[in-house]
């Protein structure tokens, strides 16, 4: 009996950057030294979501400690993505733990990051919130999804969390040459717009696919 064994979710992802990303984590991958292993990755994108968190935060002393949020969102996208890819490149995978451990991270990874956009003087805090709302909210619908329906979605209007990075590493170039800081000002600016908006988005998503999944459960459980 092979009862520690369980079957892998279907991984569905169709982001923009898929194909080239992936190629370039195979690349990688095989270039790894031997002595690199997938828990060491994991550390290195949680160092990366702590560079970033460090520098939007700091930016309250100074606009230019925002470049260190950029080697931080590599690190993070390194890290992050290349971890579980190693895993499986080496054949290693810990199914239960790379599963537990790495959307854990991802949580908290997502905590920092944008808790240190709204800890900084061009974002409100409330509006950072948002974002972050909307974002647990559709890991949960994923998590969820691969328990009920064997569906690991990995991307969402042909985005996943590497287009949310590009986006966010933008947001933050355009932090550096507006300097649109609003700290003590009443109106709400761009930078606020934008980042609710997207939590707006994240938001309406959830609600869109929760209710696509309950049409499908319904359909494969139907009322007696």
């Amino acid at each position: 009996m092979h009862e520690n064994r369980i079957i892998p979710p279907a991984r569905i992802q169709r982001n923009v950057l898929a194909i080239g990303e992936r190629r370039v984590l195979n690349w990688l991958c095989a270039r790894t030294p031997s002595w690199v292993k997938p828990d060491m990755l994991t550390a290195l994108g949680m160092f990366g979501a702590l560079l970033i968190f460090a520098g939007y935060t700091t930016s309250l002393l100074n606009e230019d400690w925002l470049w260190l949020c950029m080697p931080g969102y590599l690190l993070h996208w390194v890290g992050d993505s290349m971890d579980g890819s190693l895993a499986r490149f080496r054949h290693i995978e810990r199914p239960r733990y790379g599963y537990f451990l790495d959307h854990s991270c991802d949580g908290l990874a997502t905590f920092l990051i944008l808790l240190g956009i709204g800890l900084s003087p061009y974002v409100r805090l409330e509006v950072a919130l948002i974002a972050m709302i909307g974002y647990l909210l559709l890991c949960i619908h994923t998590f969820l999804a691969v328990r009920v329906l064997g569906e690991m979605r990995l991307s969402y209007l042909n985005a996943g969390p590497t287009e949310l990075r590009v986006i966010l590493v933008s947001l933050t170039f355009a932090m550096l040459l507006f300097g649109d800081k609003q700290r003590d000002m009443t109106a709400m600016t761009g930078f606020d717009w934008f980042v609710g908006g997207v939590g707006l988005v994240l938001i309406g998503l959830f609600v869109v696919q929760t209710a696509s999944a309950v049409r499908r459960l319904a359909r494969i459980e139907p009322a007696l």
